[in-house]
């Protein structure tokens, strides 16, 4: 993992999902990892995940980032 502080796996985690489904067609992709975490993810990690995007989306593959308006974001803790 090359990022450090709180959010690193999650990062790591987050960049290995967004690298595989970069196999796919752009669009499919960008759904495709969406649904992933929609489906996957517990609120509390979509909630770690968007306090990295919300802070400009540091170490994150251009994938995460550009399917972050499809995933559903939990309500604050």
């Amino acid at each position: 993992m090359s990022h450090d502080g709180p959010h690193a796996k999650l990062i790591y985690m987050a960049n290995q999902i967004s690298k595989f489904m970069e196999s796919k067609p752009h669009d499919e992709g960008v759904a495709l990892f969406a649904s992933h975490i929609n489906d996957f993810w517990e609120p509390r990690m979509r909630r770690h995940l968007f306090e990295v995007i919300d802070a400009g989306g540091a170490g994150l593959r251009p994938l995460a980032l550009e399917a972050a308006s499809k995933i559903r974001r939990p309500v604050a803790a």
